[in-house]
């Protein structure tokens, strides 16, 4: 009886294979034949379901980002304002090998989005659904008292958004994947601000 093959399944396999191999070698070495080898695939065998590295790369940012969706959704259950706000945090800062392992996914992702529309559009509803989570947690801190800061909701959605993108970057250029020591001292920093500004 023929095997039944779960392609959902195989082309995880093949995003945590090209997740390794960036994380090891680059965006630039992580070519087909390396990720087929990676993947335990024969080198043909990638085609049927990533035609090109640039489609694997979109995939694999889309995993990145509904993994780390999936993360926030499981920390932040039963929390509102501040503390999900912190949880949320959390799970995108680089603290860990994961993580940092996930930003050497998203910004080869993000250099060939600065010329690809399409990869552009992809990007920009990611961090629309982040900015909207964000302020939803400042809006319930705000309702709660547990917010003074006068700048306006949107603008401190962007304002820590963009923090977390930059510790992301950080995260991918620190020598050996060593995350900035300070990144948990500049959230709670951010957030005391939030909490002490009139």
């Amino acid at each position: 009886m023929p095997k039944i093959v779960d392609h959902d399944e195989r082309r995880l396999e093949l995003v945590d294979a090209t997740w390794r191999i960036i994380a090891r070698l680059g965006i630039e070495s992580a070519t087909m034949r390396e990720i087929a080898t990676e993947a335990g695939f024969a080198n043909g065998a990638l085609k049927p379901y990533f035609p090109t590295k640039d489609t694997l790369l979109t995939f694999a940012f889309g995993h990145v980002f509904n993994r780390t969706n999936q993360r926030i959704a499981d920390v932040t259950a039963g929390k509102s304002g501040i503390p999900a706000l912190r949880a949320f945090c959390l799970e995108v800062l680089p603290l860990d090998e994961e993580r940092v392992n996930e930003a050497r996914i998203v910004i080869p992702f993000w250099q060939k989005a600065i010329n690809d529309t399409e990869k552009a559009a992809i990007h920009r509803e990611s961090m629309e659904q982040w900015h909207a989570a964000i302020r939803g947690y400042l809006a319930q801190a705000r309702e709660a008292g547990d917010i003074r800061a006068a700048v306006g909701d949107s603008s401190t959605a962007s304002h820590l958004l963009n923090m977390l993108l930059g510790a992301q970057i950080s995260a991918a250029l620190a020598p050996e994947g060593r995350a900035e020591p300070d990144l948990l001292d500049q959230l709670e920093g951010f957030l005391t601000l939030l909490r002490t500004a009139t």
